[in-house]
């Protein structure tokens, strides 16, 4: 009893930290959003009245809104609306910003997460065979192949892709999400067209899917796995290093066994969080992919609404991506105590 007694005070003081961070950075962030809508210049007012119209009814309609109260107070309604689930209303589609968030939000999330996957199933085995062959022809190829998609604009490579694949061979399909053959006769269930397509079974508008986002999801896949390959090279280069590697070469186990089962097996601690990290950044940075594929995303309507200074829409799409950050920031931290049990002793 006695011994459980600390290892539980130890758990629940360690609840409390987390909850305290989640709270803490949650309440940053709305803060940041908020403080924004504030600063740019653009009037909430005039972007739904227009700039033409009567005084009067600007003064109305910014009383309605609340904006002329104290800073503090006005942040005390957002907040409350934030909490409530209320985004406020576009003024580009006459919607709640919630609404559209939660239509266009599964094309991000189904083109990112292709895209992670790409890149992880290239990335890790790309690092560990750098970090193997250290010093060689190959590890050079691989640190230049994830150099370049640190270095060349997206967009120009989605221009050139464009050109190739789709303008010469024919391999892909036109810009867009689906087919419009198939856009009206499709109904989907998780709003993720791939997985929808599969699920019942319709495989001819799942090819079509496929060829859609195969190419951005592709390129989207290169830069996850330029990112992913480095840093795996960087984590097997130091596991490699450890003494019990020279234990188990000693011990008279196979290279192979060292490579996947021992040194991989340690590295994939750190590489959790590197992998949830860049998933996380093709959530909220896929806007010019989104952009030149007419992918009808988050990013392409955070875009359309901010030239059209629909900041209700802007601020509520940049809050659903920290958002995103924040849960696989936690979600990282959990497997990482997941994956290595001395983390969970601290």
């Amino acid at each position: 009893m006695s011994a459980d007694s600390p290892r539980a005070a130890r758990l629940f003081r360690g609840a409390v930290r987390f909850a305290v961070v989640i709270v803490t950075t949650y309440l940053g962030l709305l803060a940041v959003t908020f403080f924004i809508g504030r600063v740019v210049p653009v009037d909430p007012v005039l972007a739904v009245l227009g700039d033409r119209a009567p005084a009067t009814a600007i003064a109305r309609v910014r009383e309605q809104m609340g904006l002329d109260l104290p800073l503090w107070q006005q942040f005390g309604i957002y907040l409350k609306q934030v909490l409530g689930g209320d985004l406020g209303t576009s003024v580009l589609t006459t919607r709640p910003v919630a609404e559209d968030i939660a239509r266009v939000f599964p094309a991000t999330l189904e083109l990112a997460t292709f895209g992670t996957i790409i890149g992880t199933i290239l990335g890790v085995p790309l690092g560990v065979l750098a970090a193997v062959k250290r010093g060689t022809f190959i590890d050079q190829l691989v640190r230049i192949v994830g150099l370049a998609g640190y270095s060349i604009p997206i967009f120009w490579l989605a221009l050139l892709g464009l050109l190739l694949f789709y303008a010469r061979l024919h391999w892909v399909a036109f810009p867009g999400r689906i087919d419009v053959v198939h856009e009206y006769t499709f109904t989907p269930i998780t709003g993720l067209f791939l997985l929808d397509a599969m699920l019942q079974r319709q495989w001819e508008i799942a090819w079509d899917v496929f060829r859609h986002i195969v190419l951005p999801g592709c390129l989207l896949g290169y830069f996850s796995m330029a990112y992913i390959s480095r840093m795996t090279r960087s984590f097997m280069l130091t596991e490699m290093s450890q003494e019990y590697i020279v234990a188990a070469r000693a011990k008279g186990l196979s290279e192979a066994r060292i490579i996947w089962f021992h040194a991989l097996r340690n590295a994939a601690v750190p590489l959790v969080t590197v992998i949830a990290l860049s998933y996380a950044g093709l959530l909220e940075g896929s806007v010019l992919t989104e952009t030149v594929f007419s992918w009808p995303g988050l990013g392409m309507y955070i875009t359309n609404s901010l030239q059209n200074a629909d900041m209700n829409a802007v601020l509520g799409g940049t809050l659903v991506i920290g958002s995103v950050f924040i849960a696989l920031n936690l979600l990282s931290d959990l497997l990482y105590r997941t994956l290595d049990p001395r983390t969970r002793e601290k």
